[in-house]
């Protein structure tokens, strides 16, 4: 079984999806929003799969000033359980941890040193909060590729990545440099490690992976296909699409 960390952060206006606020017709407040539906998604998915949930939350002092509320320490674990209340089936039964780490890379690094070294699993996998894109059968296909190869990647839009399994250890330092999944599969082979991917998905961290998540949500609805419910609902919810504007794709609201 596979232990899988979802890296989350509490849903603040400006400290998730920055770069959705500032270059998409989405204000602060819309990404949060947006942000706590593929949360919830993500959550859910890995609940509903074989793997082992691990919900690895951001803790209120590590956060930027300018986004702390300064009144409760356990505001940020709060917030991310209100979420967890929405996409779980048995919330309280999931597990919670804090982050630990100044980046992301970072984070991700103590987090899979810490279940390697001190819970001596057998894989672990790196999942961010925004890959609303992850499903059921994803998370399973991974960890059947992650009884052949050291590490398995879910690469995104744009190079991100919105899984990275591993059955050993890399060098985490500054392992998510974009392409992040160009660096990490440099660091498996450095490491003697076999690298296996997953088929591509996008995640709703940048202008164009959003792009794609509306998108492929649009037609995958429309075609009466399984889309990621809650993310679904918020993009129905902004009238977001994407429409070709003087040779150029923009993502707009109807």
């Amino acid at each position: 079984m596979t232990t899988v960390a979802v890296l989350a952060d509490p849903p603040r206006e400006g400290l998730v999806l920055p770069m959705i606020a500032e270059r998409t017709p989405l204000s602060a407040a819309d990404a949060a929003d947006l942000y706590a539906a593929a949360l919830a998604d993500v959550l859910g998915a890995i609940e509903a799969s074989g793997g082992d949930l691990l919900v690895n939350y951001r803790p209120e002092e590590s956060i930027p000033d300018e986004h702390a509320t300064g009144e409760n320490t356990e505001d940020a674990e709060a917030e991310i359980r209100a979420v967890a209340e929405r996409g779980l089936e048995a919330p309280d039964e999931a597990r919670y941890e804090v982050q630990v780490g100044e980046t992301f890379a970072g984070r991700a690094g103590n987090t899979a040193t810490h279940l390697f070294e001190e819970e001596e699993v057998a894989s672990v996998a790196i999942v961010p909060g925004s890959a609303a894109f992850l499903t059921r059968t994803a998370v399973d296909s991974a960890a059947m590729k992650l009884r052949g190869s050291e590490v398995v990647l879910g690469p995104g839009d744009g190079g991100d990545l919105y899984y990275a399994g591993f059955k050993r250890e890399i060098d985490f330092a500054d392992a998510y440099r974009p392409p992040a999944v160009e660096t990490i599969t440099g660091r498996a082979l450095v490491a003697d490690s076999e690298v296996d991917f997953l088929p591509m998905a996008p995640t709703i961290e940048t202008p164009s992976g959003l792009a794609s998540a509306v998108a492929l949500c649009r037609a995958r609805s429309r075609a009466g296909r399984i889309v990621p419910a809650r993310t679904a609902a918020r993009i129905e919810e902004f009238g977001l699409a994407l429409e070709a504007r003087e040779g150029r794709r923009e993502l707009v609201r109807e």
